[in-house]
């Protein structure tokens, strides 16, 4: 997957997070749209860690497209 790729799925991604907050903003998202924003942002920060593993690369002189998706397990345990 190219950078470009990346970012219109993060754009995609984010859309569709906010879409479902805003349409729940007055009663509150139920037990399925809760899991649904969960997975929305396990996505998102899989394809955060994603294109900056390839950028991290491309400086580094070596090849982006040898950068993989990490497990949710991985990426959500980084300490921000």
């Amino acid at each position: 997957m190219q950078d470009v790729e990346i970012i219109h799925r993060i754009d995609a991604l984010v859309e569709e997070e906010h879409r479902l907050e805003r349409d729940h903003a007055s009663t509150g998202l139920d037990e399925t749209n809760l899991a649904r924003l969960r997975e929305l942002e396990e996505r998102l920060d899989q394809c955060w860690d994603l294109l900056r593993q390839r950028r991290a690369r491309r400086s580094a002189g070596q090849n982006p497209d040898e950068a993989e998706v990490r497990s949710t397990n991985v990426v959500e345990g980084y300490q921000q």
